[in-house]
């Protein structure tokens, strides 16, 4: 294995948007990357529209957000759904948000996936390939954003796609490299210096504090903050002032 080599001069930090949140605006200053809900866990034509404006004023890079169809539950419940039918709700919100960004004078750079599907399609890889190829078909230049390690990563490196190995701000890890999952207790970072602590850990070292205290050896390309949170916008503050006094810029990834 070839060792982490931490990446000193820049990093991606990319924040879930157009879900409703409310502080979207004020997030896009110290973000440099957008993940739009496509309407089928949050959002809509409009605001898919409205974000990905927004998002060009700032100069993020927007990205599609898919998720299973599930407004009730935010996107967060398991759904057993065949692979060709994850081909077909991934390409379908994909495409609508690829055309929706460029009749707002933008361009869709990546795609990741929101929730359960995210994470369901991070230990499945017939679920994972069929959201690579779903993504392929749309767009072979776009960048498929998944969990460090996962089955994501790896089916959309198959696919020939450029990948982003992500990692969580406000998430904790267990000893395998997953993330804590919600229902456990602590799965959240609630604390801004905690988070800010993980971030540079991440980015210096290449490495995670899981549950328990053991380090977890994590490749991170681009690091998520979830806009849904409470504390997001004083998190995105705190991380954006943590990489900047160190000399580590906030910028998207290049294709």
């Amino acid at each position: 294995m070839i060792p982490f080599q931490p990446q000193m001069h820049s990093i991606d930090l990319n924040c879930d948007m157009g879900e409703g949140c409310g502080h979207d605006e004020e997030l896009l200053e110290f973000v440099s990357s957008a993940n739009i809900a496509c309407g089928f866990h949050a959002g809509g034509a409009t605001t898919m529209r409205r974000t990905a404006e927004a998002a060009i004023k700032h100069g993020v890079a927007i990205g599609a957000h898919p998720s299973y169809p599930d407004r009730e539950n935010f996107g967060r419940t398991n759904i057993d759904m065949p692979p060709a039918e994850v081909f077909d709700i991934v390409a379908y919100q994909v495409g609508a948000m690829r055309t929706i960004c460029e009749t707002a004078g933008g361009k869709l750079r990546h795609v990741k996936p929101h929730g359960a599907l995210y994470n369901q399609a991070g230990r499945d890889n017939d679920l994972a390939g069929a959201i690579a190829e779903a993504v392929r078909a749309i767009d072979p230049q776009l960048i498929l954003y998944g969990l460090s390690g996962s089955e994501l990563i790896s089916e959309g490196r198959r696919a020939g796609l450029k990948t982003a190995s992500e990692v969580f701000a406000d998430r904790t890890y267990q000893p395998d490299g997953s993330l804590t999952p919600r229902s456990q207790p602590n799965a959240l970072i609630t604390d801004a210096e905690a988070s800010v602590g993980q971030v540079l850990r991440f980015v210096t070292e290449g490495s995670a504090i899981a549950a328990g205290g053991k380090s977890v050896i994590v490749e991170a390309d681009t690091i998520c903050l979830h806009g849904d949170g409470e504390h997001a916008v004083e998190f995105a503050r705190a991380i954006f002032t943590g990489l900047q006094q160190r000399g580590i810029a906030i910028a998207p990834i290049s294709r």
